[in-house]
């Protein structure tokens, strides 16, 4: 790349920055005018759509059964989130600092991202508590916030931002193509991620300009070592996917007024495991848009590496969606 193109090329990066900024500004809502209006959740209504849930690959579930599930699967989708945006928010300050006496709009674009993370925070709290008042108690979420994020921020900064890129891809990615067209769904539960949507929006974008911007900096080594970070990452996610179905399969159950047979509990558990992996892992890798930067960024050997590793993940989700035609 000569002199000329790398100018235009941080002319156009720093465009990317001062476009979130505006939007940032333009779009910028408060958790209580805005988003909840003192509402509470009303157990009548789904929260997550059957396109996320899955809830239909049990037909032995009645519609009330079946709403049931939803809501318990929100609640934890809620919880998910809270959880990662807590490291998301931690890492986004550490890189923002290279920022700090350069590149000003750039560093505001980080600042307003670290800030709207803190907010979502405080949603994704408020929600779990309106959830709490709406359902039965007994619920578990499992992952401990801290814990998890002290684990990532372990990691390499290329891992983290590649991580936090595709879950902010998927934001993107579930409330238009499975939440917003759901007219069964709750209205608070999908005002809820219509909001966070308007802003993930823009993080995604930012994700990806530092994600690129780390990438410039690094090796193929340090580029090999990260893509191993990023398949631990994945692994860690799929562990804590396997504790929470365990524990929402349970909680699910105990609400029932009837008795399901061991095959329909052990069909409970694998189908919420199922629609776990699928919404936190397989739909975001196997997003157009995620591929896309990631494979911008890497060698067919390094590809080959990371679609090894979620091959199996990728089988299971396949398998799943043919039982569901079965």
């Amino acid at each position: 790349m000569n002199a000329v193109q790398a100018e235009t090329r941080q002319s156009g990066t720093q465009q990317r920055y001062a476009k979130c900024i505006e939007v940032s500004r333009r779009i910028r809502w408060d958790i209580d005018r805005d988003v909840l209006r003192g509402r509470q959740f009303d157990p009548a209504h789904k929260f997550m759509p059957d396109g996320l849930s899955e809830a239909h690959r049990l037909p032995f579930l009645d519609a009330r059964e079946r709403r049931l599930m939803s809501q318990v699967q929100g609640r934890t989708y809620a919880n998910m989130f809270g959880m990662i945006e807590r490291f998301i928010g931690a890492k986004m300050l550490e890189v923002g600092r290279d920022h700090a006496l350069g590149d000003q709009i750039a560093l505001e674009a980080i600042v307003r991202f670290t800030d709207e993370e803190l907010k979502h925070q405080e949603l994704f709290r408020r929600v779990e508590a309106l959830a709490a008042e709406a359902l039965p108690p007994g619920y578990r979420f499992v992952p401990q916030a801290d814990e998890v994020a002290a684990f990532v921020l372990g990691k390499s900064t290329w891992s983290i931002l590649a991580l936090t890129c595709c879950i902010e891809i998927v934001t993107q990615v579930h409330y238009r193509q499975s939440m917003e067209s759901d007219a069964s769904l709750s209205p608070l539960f999908k005002d809820i991620f219509l909001f966070h949507w308007k802003e993930e929006s823009q993080h995604a974008i930012l994700d990806e300009l530092e994600w690129l911007r780390e990438d410039a900096r690094i090796d193929d080594a340090a580029r090999d070592a990260a893509i191993g970070d990023l398949i631990d990452l994945v692994a860690a996610i799929d562990g804590m996917m396997q504790a929470q179905a365990a524990a929402d399969a349970h909680y699910f159950v105990s609400l029932l007024d009837r008795a399901l047979s061991i095959d329909e509990e052990a069909r409970v558990h694998a189908g919420l495991l199922d629609a776990y992996r699928w919404q936190y892992i397989v739909s975001g890798v196997d997003e157009p848009r995620f591929i896309d930067v990631l494979t911008s960024m890497i060698s067919e050997a390094q590809g080959e590496h990371i679609g090894a590793a979620l091959a199996p993940l990728r089988r299971r989700a396949l398998a799943s969606a043919a039982d569901t035609l079965v």
